[in-house]
C-alpha cells in the first residue's frame, strides 16, 4: 500500500479514509464522456436496441438515441446529458 502511495502523483487526493479509494474520482471520470456506443448482433439485435434505448429514455430525461447498421451488426448510440447518467445506466444494465 505504501508503494502505491509513493508512486502516485501529487495531484491525486487520497485523503478519504471512509471510502478506501486511492484514486481521485475526477481523474477517472471525464465530464464529457456522455456517449455510450453498443454493438449488437443476432436476430434480436433490433429489438434489443429499441429496448435499451427505451430504458435509457425512461430512466433519464433528454437521452438521445441513434441506431445505425454496419454490415450484420447494429450500433446503438446513446447520448446522455451527463457522464454520471451514462455510468449509472451501464451499471444498472450490466453493460
Amino acid at each position: 500500500m505504501k508503494n502505491i502511495q509513493k508512486a502516485q502523483s501529487d495531484l491525486v487526493n487520497d485523503t478519504c479514509n471512509d471510502c478506501g479509494s486511492f484514486v481521485d474520482v475526477g481523474a477517472v471520470i471525464d465530464e464529457h464522456d456522455t456517449i455510450l456506443e453498443l454493438t449488437l448482433a443476432g436476430e434480436n439485435a433490433s429489438t434489443l436496441a429499441n429496448e435499451l434505448a427505451e430504458k435509457a429514455k425512461n430512466r433519464f430525461e433528454e437521452v438521445g438515441s441513434v441506431v445505425t447498421t454496419h454490415g450484420d451488426e447494429l450500433i446503438l448510440t446513446l447520448t446522455f446529458s451527463f457522464s454520471a447518467e451514462k455510468m449509472i445506466f451501464q451499471l444498472e444494465n450490466s453493460l
